[in-house]
């Protein structure tokens, strides 16, 4: 695949994602104002996009279903920390009014910032001033408003915030071996686990789905869109990598916006639309080569520092193993210091001692150079070239 021209399919996804992120918060909010608490909303919208989704695969797409263990295992990670946060959104939802709760909850871009830098990947200075644009728009759409916000659903929606950009961030390590209708079906799954058991049981409407009421038809809608919204999430990721995924979906608030003022009557101040124009501002300063996939290999994090660990007990075992753990041939204790040095350079073993926590301290481009032996040993340090003499 060429890495230099953007990639269409990833682009599409990227930006559909946020038209069916946005519509969340209003037919989540129209559920509630007709009848069903936030646990309701966020266990039964997640579980009939389950069903939905379990439904489409049999039929259509069966060859999703394969998932290997440690596949299964990242996704029940990321659907926990997703599934957490849904919980935290539809409670700040119950609390604020629907273009507010996506306003705040735009501060998730912050986050994944935050994540992507410790996680090691690269972040340019344009990038750097989208997020502080977008983080200054935010304050000034949360604290211009006319009268005081629910600083309790304030708060929900930052930890929601958070564990959106947890999972946008960490999914790109799972899609870089896994299609993302596989990770979709298998992280939504883990998410209806979740919610279901926490409105079990603490939602007082568990054993009433009567009190659900006309709330029906919008959690219907909300299914749809929560399938949709994923699927399309996790294509971005694993085309165009977390952060522009990230960024791009920063639009969902102009369609929540809109949303918002058609069928729920929201307005915004004047100083408020200011943000919001502030905030488009930001999206507004992306370039050609902020669509090109920008990808971040998971084992180019660790694969360099384990290379180094095995070549270590190598030469710890050479120089100080006993005869009895050596092979019947006694190759270990034969093997020359230019042939250690052959060994460690093929392994791609780093010089120096063994950095315990790698993570963040590599780029993923310096692992992948390291992996490649593109790095080169320092010229005290090589072996001499053969001898043709010899």
């Amino acid at each position: 695949m060429n890495h230099t021209t953007p990639n269409i399919k990833g682009i599409v996804a990227a930006l559909s994602a946020p038209v069916f992120l946005g519509m969340a918060p209003i037919f989540g909010k129209l559920a509630i104002q007709a009848g069903a608490d936030s646990f309701t909303v966020a266990a039964l919208r997640t579980l009939i996009a389950v069903l939905l989704l379990w439904g489409v695969y049999l039929l259509f797409f069966r060859r999703y279903l394969f998932i290997y263990p440690a596949g299964f295992i990242g996704c029940i990670a990321i659907g926990t920390i997703n599934g957490i946060g849904s919980l935290f959104y539809y409670g700040g939802l119950q609390m604020l009014d629907a273009s507010m709760v996506q306003l705040i909850n735009g501060s998730y871009l912050a986050f994944a910032l935050l994540l992507a830098r410790a996680g090691g990947q690269a972040t340019n200075r344009r990038t750097l001033l989208r997020v502080g644009l977008a983080l200054f728009a935010l304050a000034m759409i949360t604290g211009l408003t006319p009268r005081a916000p629910n600083w309790l659903g304030v708060g929900l929606m930052l930890a929601n915030a958070l564990m959106f950009a947890g999972t946008v961030i960490l999914s790109q390590y799972l899609l870089y071996e896994m299609p993302a209708p596989t990770v979709t079906l298998y992280v939504l799954t883990t998410m209806g686990v979740v919610v279901f058991t926490v409105w079990l049981a603490v939602s007082p409407a568990a054993n009433d789905l009567a009190l659900v009421g006309s709330a029906w038809g919008w959690l219907l809608a909300l299914a749809l869109s929560t399938a949709l919204s994923r699927l399309a999430m996790f294509m971005g990721v694993k085309f165009l990598g977390a952060m522009q995924t990230a960024v791009l979906g920063i639009s969902e608030i102009g369609v929540s916006l809109l949303l918002a003022m058609l069928f729920l009557g929201d307005t915004l101040t004047l100083g408020q639309w200011a943000g919001v124009g502030l905030l488009f501002a930001s999206i507004l300063l992306i370039r050609q080569s902020d669509l090109t996939p920008q990808h971040l290999t998971p084992g180019a994090l660790v694969l360099a520092n384990m290379a180094s660990v095995q070549f270590h007990s190598i030469a710890f075992h050479r120089a100080f193993g006993s005869q009895q753990h050596d092979n019947a041939e006694g190759t270990m204790s034969a093997i020359t210091t230019q042939e250690m040095l052959a060994i460690q350079r093929m392994m791609g073993a780093q010089i120096g001692g063994v950095d315990p926590y790698p993570i963040g301290k590599l780029r993923p481009e310096q692992a992948v150079m390291l992996q490649t032996q593109e790095i080169k040993l320092p010229s005290a340090l090589k072996p001499p070239p053969p001898d043709d003499n010899q």
